[in-house]
C-alpha cells in the first residue's frame, strides 16, 4: 500500500474520498466548516437534521457534486472535544476506513485530527504528534486482511493508497514521523494476527521458530531455538511432557535484543505457544475446537512485540521467550495423574491435561529467570474462566508487583488494550498444592477462580522478580469492529511496546 503526505487545503485537495474527523457539536467547525461553505450548507443541514453530530464513530458520506476537488467527503465523529482520547481517534479512523472500503474507494485522504478540536491526550509523552499517531494507527490496523488461503479474492475492495494531509506545512515532518511509527507498530501487530490466524497445519512450532528467526535476522535480534535435546539437558520435563502426545517437535524460541546502556537485567516477555490445543487426554468438546489454533496468541504477541521494539530501534534490553508445542492425545501423551519434573526442580501432578499452557510456561519462566530480569511479563490464552470474569474487551492481570501493574494499566489505557487486576491471595496459592508432588496443575473442586489459580500456579517459577501474568483468552480473538478484525486481534503487541518504550 502506498502512503503519501501533503500539506494542502482540504477544499483544493484532489481525492476520491476525503475523510474528515469532527468533534461533537451542533454545527460544523474547523475543516468541516470550510467544506460546508463550499458544499452549499450540506454539512450544516446534516447537523441541523441530526443525521450527523460528530458523536463517536458516527459517519456521514456526501458526494461533493464537483463543488470541491474531493469527489466525496466522509465525516467521522470523534466525540465531545473535551473527551477526545487516543482510543477514540483510533476507533474513528478505523470506522472511517471500513466505510470507505465498503463504498469501493481504493484511495483515501485523511485530514489531520489536529483540526478536530483541542487534543489533550493522556499517556502520549513519547509521541511528538499524538493525535496523528493514534489516528494513523487506527487507520492502518483497520486495513488488515487475512486471505492467504483464498483462491480468489477479487471481490474484496482494498484501499491501495492513503494520503495524510497536514493542517500546516510546518507540521508535515512530525506527521511523517508519527505515521511511520504507527505503520511499524501496525505491521508488528499484523505479524501477530497472521500467526494466530494461520491454521495449525501451517503454524507449527517449527513455523513459529522459522518466523522468529527470519524476523530476527532482518532486525538485528539474536534468535536461538532450542530443540528436544537441549530441553532435556535443561530438565524441561514440564514442557516436554505436554509435547509427548504430538508428532510435531517442540521448540523453545529465545529472542535477545540488547540495545540498552547496561545490556543486562533485561525485561523478559514470555508467550504461550500451543499451536493447537485438543486438550490432550482430557479432550475438549468438538464445538469450536477449530479456534484452538489461536492458543499460541501469547507467542504471537511476543514475536510481534519484539519486531515492533527492534524496528523502532528502542534503546532497551528485552528478551522474548516462546515455548512452542502442540497438545495432542497421542499414544505417548501424558495422562491425568502423571507427575512431571520441571526445569526448576519442582514436581507437578497433572490432574487435567487441558491445563497445559501453565505447564509449558513453567519451564519458559524458569528459563527467563536465568537472565536475572528487571521484570517478567507472560501472556497466555490460559483460561476460559477469564471470559466469564471479564468478557472479550479486557485482559486479566495477576502480579506480585503493584508498580508493574500500574504501568501496565497506563499502557493499556493508552493503547486501548485494557487490563484488570485480579487478586492473588494466599488461599489461591494453597489451592494448587499437591498431595503427592510440589504442585498440581488445577485446583481442587469447589475452589473456582480458575484464572487466579492459573496465575497462582505460575508464581513459584519466577522467584522474587517483578512479574505480571496476562490472561488474554478473552481478548485474543475479535468479532470484527472498528480497527479490530474478526479473528485474531494481535492483542499484547501494542501494550508491550508502549510499556517498554515508556520504561519500566
Amino acid at each position: 500500500m502506498k502512503i503519501n503526505f501533503k500539506s494542502e487545503n482540504s477544499n483544493s485537495h484532489i481525492t476520491p474520498c476525503l475523510i474528515v474527523p469532527c468533534a461533537e457539536s451542533t454545527k460544523p467547525a474547523n475543516c468541516a466548516k470550510e467544506l460546508d461553505d463550499k458544499l452549499k450548507g450540506a454539512i450544516s443541514a446534516a447537523y441541523k437534521e441530526k443525521r450527523f453530530e460528530g458523536k463517536a464513530n458516527q459517519t456521514l458520506l456526501l458526494n461533493s457534486l464537483g463543488l470541491v476537488k474531493a469527489q466525496n467527503v466522509l465525516l467521522v465523529g470523534v466525540g465531545k472535544e473535551a473527551e477526545i482520547t487516543g482510543e477514540k481517534l483510533r476507533q474513528a479512523a478505523g470506522t472511517a476506513i471500513k466505510i470507505a472500503e465498503k463504498n469501493n474507494f481504493k484511495k483515501v485522504s485523511l485530514v489531520s485530527p489536529n483540526g478536530a478540536g483541542s487534543l489533550d491526550l493522556k499517556g502520549s509523552s513519547n509521541n511528538q504528534d499524538p493525535g496523528t499517531f493514534y489516528y494513523a494507527e487506527g487507520a492502518f490496523l483497520s486495513l488488515y486482511r487475512f486471505d492467504s488461503y483464498k483462491s480468489e479474492n477479487s471481490e474484496d475492495t482494498k484501499i491501495g493508497e492513503i494520503i495524510f494531509l497536514a493542517d500546516k506545512k510546518d507540521n508535515l515532518q512530525s506527521l511523517k514521523k508519527a505515521t511511520d511509527k504507527a505503520r511499524k507498530i501496525a505491521d508488528a501487530t499484523f505479524l501477530a494476527r497472521d500467526l494466530s490466524n494461520h491454521p495449525s497445519n501451517t503454524a507449527t512450532p517449527t513455523y513459529l521458530a522459522d518466523t522468529a528467526r527470519k524476523m530476527s535476522r532482518k532486525l538485528g535480534i539474536v534468535c536461538k531455538v532450542l530443540g528436544e535435546k537441549e530441553m532435556k539437558k535443561l530438565g524441561m520435563g514440564s514442557l516436554l511432557g505436554v509435547a509427548k502426545g504430538s508428532d510435531e517437535p517442540p521448540k523453545l524460541i529465545v529472542m535477545e535484543y540488547f540495545k540498552g546502556r547496561n545490556k543486562r537485567n533485561p525485561i523478559a516477555i514470555v508467550g504461550k505457544g500451543v499451536t493447537f490445543d485438543t486438550g490432550g487426554i482430557s479432550l475438549k468438546p468438538p464445538a469450536n475446537m477449530d479456534e484452538m489454533k489461536m492458543d499460541m496468541s501469547g507467542a504471537a504477541a511476543t514475536i510481534g512485540a519484539m519486531q515492533a521494539i527492534a524496528s523502532l530501534k528502542l534503546k532497551v534490553d528485552v528478551v522474548g521467550i516462546v515455548p512452542a508445542t502442540e497438545n495432542m492425545p497421542g499414544g505417548s501423551a501424558i495422562k491425568p495423574g502423571d507427575v512431571l519434573k520441571s526445569m526448576s526442580g519442582k514436581t507437578i501432578e497433572v490432574l487435567n491435561t487441558d491445563a497445559e499452557g501453565r505447564l509449558i510456561l513453567a519451564d519458559a519462566l524458569s528459563y527467563a529467570v536465568r537472565y536475572k530480569p528487571k521484570a517478567i511479563i507472560d501472556l497466555a490464552t490460559l483460561t476460559g474462566a477469564v471470559i466469564h470474569a471479564l468478557g472479550h474487551h479486557i485482559s486479566a492481570v495477576i502480579s506480585n508487583n503493584d508498580e508493574l501493574v500500574s504501568q501496565l494499566k497506563q499502557s493499556g489505557d493508552a493503547t486501548g488494550e485494557k487490563i484488570w487486576q485480579l487478586p492473588l491471595l494466599e488461599e489461591y496459592e494453597k489451592a494448587i498444592k499437591s498431595g503427592i508432588a510440589d504442585l498440581k496443575n488445577i485446583a481442587g473442586p469447589g475452589v473456582g477462580a480458575g484464572t487466579i489459580t492459573g496465575g497462582a500456579f505460575l508464581k513459584p517459577f519466577i522467584g522474587d522478580y517483578p512479574w505480571a501474568h496476562l490472561d488474554i483468552a478473552g481478548t485474543a480473538w475479535g468479532e470484527g469492529k472498528a480497527y479490530i478484525p474478526k479473528g485474531a486481534s494481535g492483542v499484547g503487541v501494542r501494550l508491550l511496546f508502549d510499556l517498554i518504550e515508556k520504561g519500566i
